[in-house]
This record gives C-alpha cells, structure tokens and sequence, in this order.
C-alpha cells in the first residue's frame, strides 16, 4: 500500500504568497506558449521550469521552488537583454507599448512573490 501524500497541481494549504506564485507560473507558461516561445530552445527551457517549479512548489520539494526562481528570474531579464543588445529599439520605446509594460509587471510580480521573506521562509521549513 503507498501511503504518501498524493499529488497535486495547486496546494491551498501553502501561504498566499506561494499560492499567487504557483498560479503566475501556470499562467505566465500557459502565454509564453500562446506566444509561441515553444519554438525555441529558450523557451522550451523557461516553460519546463515554470511548469515543474509550480508543480514541485505545489509538491513542497525544494527541487521545484528552485526551478520556479530560475526560471522566474530568467524570464524577467531577457525583455532587458532583448533590449540592451538591439540597438534598434530603445527602453523608451519599449515601456511605450503596453503589452510590454503589463507582461514585465506580472514577471516582476512573480519573482517578488517567489521571493518574499514568508515563501523563503516556509519553503525553508516545509520543503523536502
């Protein structure tokens, strides 16, 4: 007989701040495919962890929430280094379209729910 603990995709008994961040993983995944990041290796990459970082966090393993912090961070810069490395388009103009304002809020929020002291801190205590 197996008596773990079953597996699941969203964990309610976890604090909100790791609940926010497990449906922004989802989420944020669910429209990089949508926006067909699946066709590059990169994004193929960042998907995976996001997808099996909010799993692992659902999970509780340390596993996850590491994947979910790299994969968050990465998502994050690479706006910035898109921007930085083409000198066609400038940050000014960037922050003028307001997709591209509202998609790098959400990856903004995203990392600070990762990173905020409570989910450090219960995934500290509680992950395996």
């Amino acid at each position: 007989m197996n008596f773990e603990e079953p597996r699941r995709w969203f964990n309610q008994s976890q604090p909100q701040t790791l609940q926010m961040a497990v449906m922004l993983l989802y989420i944020n995944a669910a429209f990089l495919v949508l926006r067909s990041a699946v066709f590059t290796l990169l994004g193929i990459v960042i998907i995976g962890g996001m997808v099996a970082g909010a799993y692992g966090i659902a999970n509780e393993q340390k596993w996850g929430y590491q994947a979910a912090v790299a994969s968050a961070i990465i998502n994050v810069s690479l706006p910035f280094i898109f921007i930085i490395r083409y000198d066609g388009v400038t940050l000014g103009d960037a922050f003028n379209d307001l997709g591209f304002v509202v998609s790098v809020m959400f990856d903004i929020a995203l990392v600070a729910l990762l990173l905020h002291a409570q989910s450090r801190e219960y995934q500290k205590i509680w992950f395996r």
